[in-house]
């Protein structure tokens, strides 16, 4: 029933509109004429009417007469009769026989009076059909003088309904009149609100209002659970009229973002009907949550503006570029949807309010296409690494310590030696070809290391062996292991990081220990010669002999931490004695880091393979950690959001002090808390912009969830960075009573910190140049990409997509 009411609404609101410009046929005058007595026996139980008691008619009571007749026709469309009940002059009753009851108009309900109006405020028709309306809808439209009514009213309709508030200068102008007659069909769906009083125009949140303008205000108070959540305002921006106000509030009511799963071409929204454009946001399974949270995000900021719809690729078969991650659609008939490239929300924003962005953001992508196909071979290009790629690809690469494998040699190959090192990558891919270079740079320093084998498989050559091998991107390394599953590489694509997890990969883990001598010189970093340059800090378990699935899961545990950190195993008889000497009992952790003689002895709360992964993870990194590029990966993967303080040099004793206080007190894995030093790494002054446009005053703290959303909120600036602060400001984000900074497309793809990949995917359809059919090349998961050469690319909210 209530979803026939909200069709229903609309339609008679349109139809009330056109009557209302119908003329009536027949008769020279609406206005009836009738005695006191004609007129009251006339009057109807519910039906309204309106009335004017004279003797004889004044000269200066024949403008107010005029007008009441002009007002006859509008009044009837509301079911309000107008009558002139003419007084006979021995009538001295109370409508007829004083002389200021003749100066007043009277509404009537049935035979109940229900207000007098002053004919002096009954100037024309729009205050006679406007203060009428208002005094029969006065349930429906409350009036409010204070802020304290306006707020009491809000919290009341706090996660049951919605309010419309209006300001008017006064009251009976064409403004009011119009929200009165929406108001008249609208007032059981939503709350109206009015008030003359513009100081309450500030106070809702007007920025600079203008006292002289009427403004109206929708309120999404349905949607606010609790009631220390204000309630989302969205203005509408046009002039008070029937059909503005009409078409606003249709608007509000329409889905705040349709999930669509057809041709895009075929899509028609309500906004498409009210003239508005639909913006596009295109997405795939791999994507969706991401993606869903900035569609909303989007269609908040463009409420009124455009529609916003989420198109999966998965459900529809679009023939556009995968990089394209927008698609607008306008509502003028015969014009064709744009796909587009957009980097952050911002640029969507832009792209609805100015719609001359739209032919000039194509014009600059088929530029690009056209540059690309025609001059493959340009020196400067707008991605760092295909830049460095392009000016260095003349340069032969020292390949002779490779081994180049194919269809035929892969499989005998994995047989040459104990472990054997392959990177699979695309030949025309400029992100692939860095990687090269860096892996000839990690094959000359593991030159003469005995049981390494370093080899690379071309998937634009062999694209069996990668579609075999399920790669699913590239670049992408694997090690190889005599009768092990291969271990995939996912950390930074350096060529330290690499070298470090390849030899660090080679120990086993974890190592077995089989007495307490070798336990304590474990402990003590007592590894071969060849890996203390790599080494950092060494994880031991200690259990007993009867608990085999504690034992298990940090098994497991080591497979996934292979080569990223050392770790021993230790679960003979006499455990329980040296998990002792460092005051923990069985099932224990004991970390040692290098360079430091103490060792941290850890309860084993939970025996699941991924708990300890993250225990050993978290406790492997610093309490108030400076974030660096080539850290910052082992922060994301622990997938929290972070709370960074950027400064520009060393941050002050004071705030360092209470960030750590801050970062000891809160419980382990909720957040990071960081910071950054921009001279150390400067690539934070691009993060910055990135955020807020232009770099702020330093230091200042931001927190940012790449994980959920990528939401950004700057702490204020008026207040100190204190621990009590800034735990204050945390709890005001958890309520959702602040406003993010910025919100970026998708942040799928940037927990990637090594160099920006491509995916690929069997008998998939997209693909660069004639690629083989069983195996096409795409883009990416995530509906952005991240500069290869821009580490910090995690951080930034804009980057440069990859040369394909």
């Amino acid at each position: 029933m209530p979803a026939q009411k909200d069709r229903w609404f609309p339609s008679f609101s349109f139809l009330l509109f056109c009557a209302s410009f119908i003329p009536m046929l027949g008769s020279t005058s609406l206005l009836q004429e009738l005695s006191p007595q004609e007129y009251f026996s006339s009057l109807q139980a519910g039906r309204a009417s309106l009335a004017y008691f004279s003797h004889n008619v004044s000269p200066g009571a024949q403008p107010f007469l005029e007008q009441i007749e002009n007002s006859v026709e509008a009044l009837q469309d509301y079911g309000i009769s107008v009558v002139k009940v003419n007084c006979p002059k021995e009538d001295v009753s109370r409508y007829c026989g004083k002389e200021n009851a003749l100066r007043k108009a009277y509404l009537f309900r049935g035979n109940m009076l229900i207000r007098e109006f002053p004919t002096d405020a009954l100037f024309d028709v729009n205050s006679i059909v406007a203060n009428v309306l208002f005094a029969l809808l006065f349930n429906e439209v409350k009036y409010v003088e204070t802020l304290t009514d306006l707020q009491n009213i809000e919290n009341a309709l706090k996660g049951r309904s919605n309010m419309v508030f209006v300001y008017v200068p006064a009251t009976g102008t064409a403004e009011h009149r119009a929200v009165m007659e929406v108001a008249f069909v609208y007032g059981t769906v939503h709350q109206f609100v009015l008030t003359t009083e513009a100081t309450l125009l500030k106070d809702t949140g007007s920025d600079e209002p203008d006292a002289s303008s009427a403004r109206l205000l929708f309120c999404h108070c349905q949607q606010a659970t609790d009631v220390a959540q204000p309630c989302r305002k969205t203005p509408l921006e046009q002039d008070l009229t029937v059909l503005n106000i009409h078409r606003h509030l249709k608007l509000m009511g329409a889905p705040l973002v349709t999930e669509v799963a057809e041709d895009p071409e075929k899509v028609s929204t309500v906004h498409l009907q009210l003239g508005l454009p639909l913006v596009f946001i295109l997405s795939q399974k791999e994507t969706y949550e991401a993606d869903r949270r900035t569609a909303e995000f989007l269609a908040w900021q463009l409420l009124g503006k455009a529609g916003v719809a989420l198109l999966s690729r998965d459900l529809v078969d679009l023939n556009v570029l995968l990089r394209s991650n927008v698609a607008l659609k306008t509502p003028d008939e015969g014009v064709p949807i744009k796909y587009l490239v957009l980097e952050d929300t911002d640029e969507v924003i832009t792209l609805v309010e100015d719609k001359s962005k739209v032919e000039q953001i194509q014009e600059d992508e088929d530029e690009e296409d056209e540059d690309e196909k025609e001059n493959d071979n340009q020196d400067v290009q707008d991605d760092q690494v295909v830049e460095a790629v392009s000016r260095d690809k003349k340069r032969e690469l020292p390949l002779e310590q490779i081994l180049t494998l194919t269809e035929e040699t892969f499989h005998s190959a994995m047989l040459k030696a104990a472990q054997t090192v392959v990177l699979f990558y695309a030949s025309w891919e400029a992100v692939s070809l860095a990687v090269l270079q860096s892996y000839t740079e990690v094959a000359d320093h593991l030159k003469g290391v005995q049981g390494v084998l370093l080899s690379r498989v071309n998937c634009w050559d062999w694209p069996g062996v990668c579609t075999t091998e399920n790669v699913t991107q590239f670049p992408t390394i694997k090690i190889y292991k005599r009768g092990e599953q291969p271990l995939m590489y996912n950390g930074m694509l350096g060529t330290e990081e690499l070298t470090s997890f390849i030899m660090l990969s080679r120990v086993s883990c974890p190592l077995k220990l089989m007495t307490i001598d070798e336990a304590e010189g474990y402990l003590r970093g007592e590894l071969p010669t060849e890996l203390s340059s790599y080494h950092h800090a060494s994880v031991l378990g200690v259990f007993s002999t009867a608990m085999s699935k504690a034992r298990e899961a940090f098994i497991e545990a080591g497979s996934i931490l292979s080569g990223h950190v050392t770790m021993g195993m230790y679960f003979e008889d006499d455990a329980l004695a040296l998990s002792r000497k460092y005051a923990v009992s069985p099932p224990a952790l004991l970390l040692a880091r290098s360079g430091d003689r103490s060792v941290e002895g850890i309860a084993l709360s939970k025996e699941s393979a991924q708990d300890i992964v993250q225990m050993i993870r978290y406790r492997l990194l610093d309490t108030f950690p400076e974030i660096t590029v080539q850290n910052l990966p082992h922060y994301l993967q622990l997938r929290k959001p972070f709370l960074i303080l950027f400064s520009d040099g060393d941050i002050g004793q004071l705030e360092s002090k209470e960030m750590l206080k801050l970062a000891k007190g809160i419980p382990q894995q909720v957040f990071i808390p960081c910071w950054l030093n921009l001279k150390n790494t400067p690539v934070g002054h691009g993060v910055l912009k990135a955020y807020f446009a232009t770099v702020p005053s330093l230091p200042v703290l931001v927190w940012v969830n790449l994980h959920a959303g990528g939401q950004v909120f700057k702490f204020p600036s008026e207040q100190s960075v204190t621990e009590t602060n800034i735990l204050s400001w945390l709890e005001k984000l958890k309520a959702g009573l602040e406003i993010p900074s910025r919100v970026f497309l998708s942040a799928t793809n940037w927990h990637r910190l090594q160099l920006n990949r491509s995916e690929t995917r069997p008998g998939g359809s997209c693909s660069r140049g004639p690629k083989p059919p069983e195996f096409a090349v795409c883009p990416s998961l995530s509906g952005l990409h991240v500069a290869g050469s821009k580490i910090l690319g995690p951080l930034l909210s804009s980057s440069h997509g990859p040369s394909s």
